[in-house]
């Protein structure tokens, strides 16, 4: 993440909507699928809220990859652009390797400075085709996580074009993984529509997380990386009462069809 730390956190009360109506409990996350494509904006995006159901993921024999629109070269105070790119590229590589992820892409755009335009669109739909992936997983796109817990314009902007993306391949050509056209597509998200129970991947999810070493110990110097990142990592997997036995767990929202 960049330009401040906000934390993706469960903030929907259970069993309500954002505008405080009823709403159903979370559905186990589908399990017909081989290949997911994680689309977010920044390094760490992928750990501040859904690494823990990755690295469940992989564990099955799933194949994960990851798409990341920047290098977050702007979310190191105090250093440089061309320093801090290199250094958030290699902590997200780390990071994924902990979770089962091997393929990790940078496409280029500008930290902080990411609009919802025509090149971002087809960069993203390009990444679409190329990895063919049955699911697309991608960052809350949404003006606030919860109360006082805005969004970054980056995830807002980035967000937007992963839908549009979407819906112009499948209004081109309707869906078929085979042929590189996604089945479904989900946010990790507050107000969860599915969830993957997360038992035994806690660990991993705050090992990967800890691994934006650089990143987090600028962040919050007085707290401990590891710390900073169990504190985040137990807050998102938090179990949700109704589902899952109690288990942790991780929220996605269905985004499509």
């Amino acid at each position: 993440m960049s330009e401040s730390p906000d934390l993706p956190e469960k903030t929907e009360p259970t069993g309500t909507t954002p505008g405080g109506g009823a709403a159903a409990l979370p559905e186990p996350f589908p399990s017909d699928w081989t290949r997911c494509l994680v689309l977010v904006a920044h390094p760490d995006d992928p750990e501040y809220g859904m690494s823990a159901a990755v690295a469940r993921w992989t564990a099955e024999g799933r194949s994960v990859v990851y798409v990341l629109a920047s290098s977050g070269e702007a979310g190191i105070e105090g250093m440089s652009p061309a320093i801090a790119g290199p250094i958030r590229e290699e902590e997200q590589r780390r990071s994924s390797a902990v979770v089962g992820v091997d393929e990790v892409e940078f496409l280029g755009f500008p930290d902080s400075r990411i609009v919802n335009n025509a090149a971002l669109r087809d960069a993203i739909a390009d990444a679409i085709r190329r990895h063919r992936p049955d699911i697309v997983v991608s960052l809350y796109s949404g003006p606030e996580f919860g109360p006082g817990m805005p969004n970054q314009s980056d995830h807002m902007e980035f967000g937007a074009a992963v839908g549009a993306a979407y819906d112009d391949l499948v209004a081109a050509v309707g869906v078929d993984a085979a042929e590189g056209r996604p089945q479904m597509w989900f946010e990790s998200a507050p107000g969860p529509t599915h969830y993957v129970e997360v038992t035994g991947f806690v660990e991993p999810a705050v090992e990967a997380l800890a691994q934006h070493s650089e990143y987090l110990s600028v962040l919050d110097p007085a707290t401990p990386v590891r710390e900073q990142a169990r504190r985040q990592v137990e807050a998102v997997c938090a179990p949700i009462e109704g589902i899952a036995g109690g288990n942790p767990v991780v929220g996605f929202r269905r985004m499509r069809p």
